[in-house]
């Protein structure tokens, strides 16, 4: 037994308890649901040797229905938080421990966190938060709300300051979910956690409805359809390395730019595949991401919502060695036509870029916004302002490749010359235009397929009329909306190059308390 007279003995009795949790069996029945603690968690998460733990010591100050006894003062009160590096840069991070009153939040807990959060700010470093809870500790009633609501603030006040980061490894439910939404990426543990604002047992009392957890809001709902969750993991070891990358694509704030890393992937590689790529009919499909991959550093693209608005790609990748943000329409499915859920997460994410000085790449092939009384009753017009909006507002570099259609009003919206694209670029195979060469012609020339004794033959040499005229990149170079059409062999030589003359460049947006973005 421990002389806790010595000082270092008793300094040395207090560190093994607080390496603890909420005890063997508790750690053990952690682990029984495939997850790990929140101690091997970080362990995992940081570079070897790195943490330096805060506040380990601190206890809960509630004195009612029994937590004052001796067994009920956990030493850390639930929440593991401190500082590390990862890969080498500095973070501020906090990991909840379910083995403690199942990770609930009281005050002290509250109170961890938003120091992490406070000293993160104060450093210019990230936040990574690693939620594993049960809600407000309801033992302390509204004190435990009034926690939620500091840490709230706080990530409201961090945003576009410092990155952050929320990784869903267990339960988060109520007014817990409202916390990692407000971060700027949320990854989510397949069948070991979930977001809800209410659980099952309340959905079943008000809509009879019997749905499960997993249901209601687990990994696959949240990436597919809601759009909350920007990446999933089978567990909690890949969830953990996906936010290390992650990371190593973002600056630690928004005063400097994202990491550079040096590549031996030849500047001037040219593709001659590239040249094929899109197919020779304008209806056929192509995955653009086979086009992002032969284009960017050692193929090397991290694709962010991967599963949800699979009409839009997104995500990070590097040129020449420096940080990009992708925006690119996809081909191979829905045509790459903008709905509703595409042009949030296009906004989303484009606002990320900026707020944290990443030059934007977009591969653009739109045939234009989803029509239908689905899409104009949901809001296309205002959903897809927050594109338009989002495009317009950003002043970082923006660099624009047009590989084939450019149509309507998506044209302007996608980030081109008329909305402060720096650099335009189009593939000989783009079609820039108000709306395809069948549509149109239809339009234009609808007397004289009328009185024609041939409509149908008719119709067809209006229709490649029309398409050697206006269907092709050349029109929209003579205007200096495109100020190049290159082979899609040169894409990536001449992309490094723009993005080196352009890449310290910032646009000005005058002067403001802040844009009402159409929300």
């Amino acid at each position: 037994m421990t002389d806790t007279s010595n000082p270092a003995d008793r300094l040395k009795d207090m560190r093994v308890r607080s390496l603890e949790g909420g005890g063997a069996a508790r750690v053990e029945a952690q682990h029984a649901k495939g997850k790990l603690t929140a101690r091997e968690r970080i362990d995992l998460l940081v570079d070897p040797g790195s943490f330096v733990e805060i506040d380990r010591y601190v206890v809960h100050r509630c004195r009612d229905f029994g937590m004052d006894a001796e067994q009920n003062q956990i030493l850390g009160d639930g929440v593991i938080t401190g500082s590390a590096k990862i890969g080498g840069r500095s973070v501020y991070l906090f990991s909840q421990d379910f083995t403690v009153f199942g990770g609930s939040l009281s005050e002290t807990h509250a109170k961890k966190i938003c120091k992490v959060m406070d000293l993160a700010m104060k450093m210019g470093v990230p936040v990574v938060g690693l939620n594993d809870s049960g809600g407000a500790r309801i033992q302390e009633g509204v004190v435990s709300l009034g926690g939620y609501a500091d840490i709230f603030l706080r990530n409201t006040l961090a945003s576009g300051v410092v990155p952050q980061i929320s990784a869903i490894m267990g339960p988060c439910a109520g007014g817990a979910v409202y916390s990692p939404s407000i971060t700027d990426f949320v990854m989510m543990v397949e069948g070991t956690s979930f977001m809800h604002i209410t659980g099952p047992d309340v959905v079943k009392t008000v809509t009879h409805e019997d749905v499960t957890s997993e249901e209601l809001g687990g990994a696959r709902i949240h990436s597919q359809k809601s759009g909350v969750a920007h990446f999933t993991a089978p567990d909690d070891a890949s969830c953990l390395a996906k936010v290390r990358e992650l990371l190593s694509y973002l600056p630690l704030n928004n005063a400097e730019d994202p990491p550079f890393v040096a590549t031996e992937d030849d500047p001037n590689r040219a593709d001659p595949e590239l040249d094929t790529i899109v197919p020779e009919s304008s209806d056929q499909p192509y995955d653009i991401r086979k086009v992002i991959e032969r284009v960017v550093d050692d193929a090397r693209f991290l694709e962010v919502h991967e599963a949800y608005a699979r009409n839009m790609v997104v995500g990070f990748a590097r040129l020449g060695g420096r940080v990009v943000g992708i925006i690119a329409n996809q081909p191979a499915y829905l045509a790459g036509v903008l709905d509703i859920h595409a042009s949030l997460k296009g906004a989303r994410f484009i606002r990320f870029c900026d707020c944290f000085n990443i030059p934007l790449l977009t591969f653009e092939d739109v045939p234009g916004f989803m029509p239908g009384k689905d899409q104009e009753h949901g809001g296309i017009i205002i959903h897809g302002a927050k594109l338009l909006y989002a495009y317009c507002e950003a002043t970082v570099p923006k660099l624009t490749v047009i590989t084939r259609k450019a149509y309507g009003g998506a044209y302007d919206v996608m980030s081109s010359k008329h909305i402060r694209g720096d650099v335009n670029l189009a593939w000989p195979s783009a079609e820039i235009a108000v709306m395809g060469a069948e549509g149109a012609a239809k339009i234009v020339f609808r007397k004289e397929i009328g009185q024609a004794a041939d409509p149908r033959a008719e119709e067809a040499r209006l229709v490649a009329q029309y398409k050697a005229r206006f269907n092709n990149p050349y029109l929209a170079a003579a205007h200096g909306y495109v100020d190049d059409v290159i082979l899609p062999r040169e894409t990536r030589a001449r992309l490094i190059q723009a993005l080196e003359l352009v890449g310290r460049k910032r646009d000005r947006n005058p002067p403001k308390k802040h844009g009402n973005i159409p929300l």
